[in-house]
């Protein structure tokens, strides 16, 4: 994604955070299993009964973590709690989590091993990531990295003329200061970072981008995008006959090109270089056989016009959005990246994936569900500064899965496996 170099300044002290950024090469070097023992797998992984389900539990329960809601044994909570969540609410719906892990992580937020809960319904995918994981975690683990962290609004506003456009375009640009006042009065989270101008004919159109802390923020920049608008009708010298404070042009919940080279969420990105010898054990094929597959789909995602060109992204994150509270319907801009797969001069096999438009918190929305914080808090990040934590596991996640289903296209395993975990026997 490109930035401007003022951007960049104030990432780097972002990331830095007082520390020498020379330092974070040695913050995200792999850290093997021999250096660092991995802690144990989850037990029985591939056994359907309510004994190995109970095992499986208390294995986690045993290490910290509170497992009440997701097991089942704490009940639907009191419909009261879901304000804020559901309207005209029912009931519930039931969709089984597995977990996978534990995955190495050497990321500049999340650092250690995580058991990372999936839910989903679809046979195979939990098992999937899992072998991503081991593979992941038997290499050393994924380095990983939040960079830039915003949240766009898109208000348009429409004049009788294109000279009338173009003075409010003229005056708007001065009155950033004022504007960035006005979003800080309303939320005490979040802060406007930028403002982009474009003009079309009689339309202009605004996008305000938005640092969001720790919530994904969509609300958020809403509220403060409603109140910078309105501060703008009192002042502006030219008034607009009409405004919205949606445009379509932020590219909330679709794949949009300007999202994709510009952020929407955080952009992160997580790597890891497999050595040749895992990638023939557990992945069973060659790093020559994975980086010319990812050839061969790479021009494919090219053919169909593809924004961004990924294996299948799109299930890990929907699988960590429902057990994490996240908001759903963000996968289908959330999955936008790119994996990326190369051999490398010593014959190991370098992968990375990037996510430019993970839309993820760790506050606010469906976070506050009961099953939702026991999700976050197995990944230790339900309190204060997680957002870009979560993030980072997202991102070595999708990394583990996006080597998994490549390895079981070029071994020959891809139906195969999806016969044995897909049906019901």
């Amino acid at each position: 994604m490109p930035i401007t170099h003022e951007q960049a300044q104030k990432i780097v002290r972002r990331l830095a955070r007082g520390r020498s950024i020379e330092g974070l090469a040695e913050l995200l070097a792999p850290v093997s299993p021999e250096e660092r023992p991995l802690p144990p797998p989850v037990p029985r992984p591939r056994e359907w009964s309510g004994e190995a389900l109970a095992e499986r539990v208390a294995f986690l329960e045993d290490r910290g973590h509170t497992l009440e809601q997701l097991s089942g044994r704490g009940g639907p909570p009191d419909p009261a709690e879901l304000r804020g969540s559901i309207e005209n609410q029912i009931g519930m719906v039931g969709i089984p989590v597995g977990v996978v892990g534990p995955v190495r992580i050497n990321g500049l937020h999340a650092s250690g091993d995580y058991y990372v809960p999936l839910a989903t319904s679809e046979g195979a995918l939990v098992a999937s990531y899992d072998r991503g994981a081991r593979v992941l975690s038997l290499s050393g683990g994924a380095a990983a990295l939040t960079t830039t962290e915003h949240v766009q609004r898109a208000p348009a506003f429409v004049f009788p003329t294109m000279a009338d456009a173009a003075l409010f375009a003229h005056w708007v640009v001065t009155e950033y200061d004022r504007l960035a006042e006005v979003a800080a009065a309303r939320t005490r989270h979040g802060r406007l970072l930028d403002l982009s101008v474009h003009l079309q004919g009689n339309h202009v159109y605004l996008i305000l981008d938005f640092h969001t802390g720790d919530a994904a923020g969509q609300n958020m920049v809403t509220f403060c995008a409603a109140a910078i608008c309105e501060d703008i009708l009192e002042r502006t010298p030219r008034a607009p006959t009409s405004w919205y404070v949606e445009s379509n042009m932020s590219g909330d919940k679709k794949a949009t090109a300007l999202g994709f080279s510009h952020t929407r969420g955080r952009n992160v990105t997580a790597e890891a270089v497999i050595p040749r010898d895992l990638v023939t054990r557990v992945l069973r094929t060659t790093p020559e056989r994975m980086s010319e597959y990812w050839r061969v789909s790479f021009i494919g995602g090219v053919q169909t016009g593809s924004i961004g060109v990924s294996g299948h992204a799109a299930n890990g994150l929907a699988a960590l959005f429902l057990a994490c509270g996240q908001d759903v319907a963000c996968v289908s801009e959330a999955a936008v990246g790119v994996t990326r797969l190369e051999r490398t001069d010593a014959g190991d096999l370098y992968a990375m994936v990037n996510l430019p438009n993970l839309i993820v918190g760790t506050v606010g929305g469906g976070t506050r569900l009961p099953t939702a914080r026991e999700s976050l808090r197995l990944l230790d990040c339900d309190g204060r500064d997680t957002a870009a934590r979560f993030a980072e596991i997202c991102a070595a996640v999708v990394l583990g899965g996006e080597l998994s289903i490549v390895a079981a296209l070029c071994a020959g395993d891809f139906a195969r496996a999806h016969q044995l975990f897909g049906r019901p026997s």
